[in-house]
């Protein structure tokens, strides 16, 4: 069986030295992210090995930190191009292994715009992926309509990733519990998820979507809980009441966000994606390294699913999404 994983990350010691230690987080200086490092710097190594072990097929990857986001408008965009430059170079020995979503430099959105369609065309990347907000600002603000319009062009999607939380944000909702309990909430166990939710809430409510109605947006984490509340937001934010979109939220999601099972291998959130989202919007990720491909292939193995159900989540969405059909991504999967 074919198996595509598309929330896979790499990090490499090079580029996150050019980054001011200043401007880095708490997070990226962590325990954790030191321990993680040599797999994140690893591309034909344990990880491949692993691959291999699990039977995956292919690894999309991306870039886990914010990187060129960190920088300056004027800094960022040749940071960017740097990174991408390197890991299509590193991934260049394995080209029926590994595909990469773009790392881009969203404080200059007509050079990550730029960025975008550089990739894709040169390095046959399948998109790019987005770590949250930036400087605080989503995605629906109309400076970023040149990364959406140029995703829309290519036909090629966007992964929208969890970010750090605003300072502000961090303080009011995560400040003032016991040992590191307020980091983890505000980020892996809870509020990356929450965060992302309201970040694709706000592409729909604020019409973005429906100004770019082929833009295909990709989140991971069974649907960032967006599958169990869908209901609830068709009858919150009612068609020409409430805000700018066009169609309802449960529409809106169904038609242009597609949804990976990174990082969550457990059984019912998976019906609920299924019976909210369809089968046809499911992608199969494991969030390697912060995710073993071992969790991720017990659970596949555990689906109690059609063959043909199965093959849709591993890897035949996938190729649709990634859009294989357009001759500038070559045919690596």
């Amino acid at each position: 069986m074919r198996i595509i994983t598309l929330e896979e990350h790499v990090a490499f010691p090079e580029m996150v030295k050019q980054i001011p230690p200043a401007a880095l987080s708490g997070r990226d200086k962590s325990p954790m992210m030191q321990k993680m490092a040599i797999k994140l710097a690893d591309i034909s190594g344990e990880r491949l090995r692993s691959m291999d072990d699990n039977g995956i097929t292919v690894q999309v990857l991306s870039v886990v930190n914010a990187g060129a986001n960190l920088l300056s408008p004027e800094q960022g965009p040749a940071f960017a191009r740097e990174y991408n430059d390197m890991l299509a170079e590193r991934i260049a020995a394995h080209p029926d292994r590994f595909m990469a979503f773009a790392h881009l430099p969203m404080t200059a959105p007509e050079a990550a715009a730029d960025e975008l369609g550089r990739t894709v065309k040169i390095h046959n990347f399948c998109g790019a992926l987005i770590n949250g907000l930036t400087q605080g600002e989503f995605l629906d603000h109309p400076k970023f309509a040149p990364i959406l319009q140029k995703a829309e062009e290519l036909n090629v999607p966007i992964y929208l990733h969890p970010g750090l939380p605003p300072k502000a944000v961090e303080e009011a909702y995560y400040s003032g519990l016991p040992k590191h309990s307020g980091t983890a909430l505000s980020v892996s166990g809870w509020g990356w998820h929450s965060e992302t939710a309201i970040h694709v809430l706000r592409l729909i409510i604020s019409g973005t979507f429906d100004r770019y109605p082929k833009l295909k947006l990709i989140i991971g984490h069974m649907g960032e809980m967006l599958p169990m509340m869908m209901a609830r937001c068709d009858g919150k934010f009612k068609v020409g009441e409430v805000g700018d979109n066009q169609r309802t939220i449960s529409q809106t999601l169904k038609d242009q966000v597609y949804i990976t099972t990174s990082g969550l291998f457990t059984l019912p959130p998976l019906i609920v994606a299924i019976d909210t989202f369809g089968i046809d919007n499911i992608m199969f990720s494991v969030d390697y390294p912060f995710s073993t491909n071992e969790e991720g292939k017990v659970f596949l193995d555990s689906l109690p699913l059609s063959k043909e159900d199965v093959e849709k989540i591993t890897y035949k969405n996938a190729e649709r999404v990634l859009n294989q059909d357009n001759p500038g991504l070559g045919t690596r999967i």
